[in-house]
């Protein structure tokens, strides 16, 4: 009961210093205990719901109001899980989209891109879904306060794009026009043309033709002038399906989905 006390203890003194996050060999160190010991100590407060492991090494602390879901929100821990794993992030798609306001349709798992394929975690009833992108560095973000610290988000102009990138993650088309007519008044018009050389021409093309479609065209204007110097090619709204429809002239896009908003 002595050594269970012991992490059990240690535990609640990283919780009380503000701290949620620790790693097993941080355990060990400050511990002095063995490495069987300490595992052994860690499966029983992982049984107890006391902490939770979203990746092997790496723990949350658990606070009593968050026991039955299992773990505490993922932006409690997810700086230090990234920096744990030693990759650059930032929190996007849905849920960068719910920090700017757009909120309407709530993501089922916390979205984060990263620089290279990452599966997806669970911590509790908590999931932690991975968008790859190599130029996650250069994408604008925007340190965002969270309880235990901050954590890195894109900005709504990183957000918009990413949204038209990764259409899978973020939704059918309808829910991507539904969450751009909301984060659209968040949108600097100008700021989105700064980072357009950052994403492929065609995601320029779709995001243009969703702003223009839930009655964005101003915001979309500046984009649309960037755009015509580059003589784009004719893509279908809807990534891998047949477009029969004419091409839009603005953005060369040919419509091949019905767009139905849900606002």
């Amino acid at each position: 009961m002595a050594r269970k006390a012991a992490m059990s203890g240690w535990v609640d003194q990283l919780q009380g210093l503000g701290s949620y996050t620790f790693t097993a060999s941080r355990a060990e160190s400050e511990t002095g205990r063995s490495f069987v010991a300490v595992q052994t100590a860690l499966r029983r407060l992982k049984e107890q719901r006391k902490i939770v492991s979203p990746r092997r090494g790496f723990y949350v602390v658990v606070p009593p109001e968050y026991r039955v879901t299992g773990s505490p929100p993922a932006s409690w821990f997810i700086d230090e899980l990234m920096r744990h794993l030693e990759q650059p992030y930032y929190v996007g798609l849905l849920s960068a989209a719910a920090i700017h306001g757009a909120s309407h349709q709530q993501p089922m798992s916390f979205q984060v891109v990263t620089s290279q394929p990452t599966r997806e975690m669970r911590a509790g009833k908590v999931t932690i879904q991975f968008s790859m992108n190599s130029k996650v560095e250069r994408m604008p973000t925007t340190e965002i306060q969270t309880e235990t610290g901050t954590m890195r988000v894109a900005t709504p102009e990183t957000t918009a794009f990413d949204l038209v990138r990764y259409q899978a993650a973020a939704g059918h088309l309808d829910n991507i026009a539904t969450v751009l007519a909301e984060l659209a008044e968040r949108i600097d018009a100008r700021a989105l043309v700064g980072i357009a050389h950052l994403v492929k021409l065609p995601d320029v093309q779709r995001l243009g033709y969703l702003l223009d479609a839930v009655g964005e065209a101003n915001v979309a204007a500046p984009l649309a002038e960037w755009l015509k110097a580059r003589n784009p090619r004719a893509i279908p709204l809807l990534p891998g399906q047949p477009a029969h429809a004419g091409t839009d002239e603005r953005w060369h896009v040919r419509p091949n989905a019905e767009l139905e908003i849900d606002l």
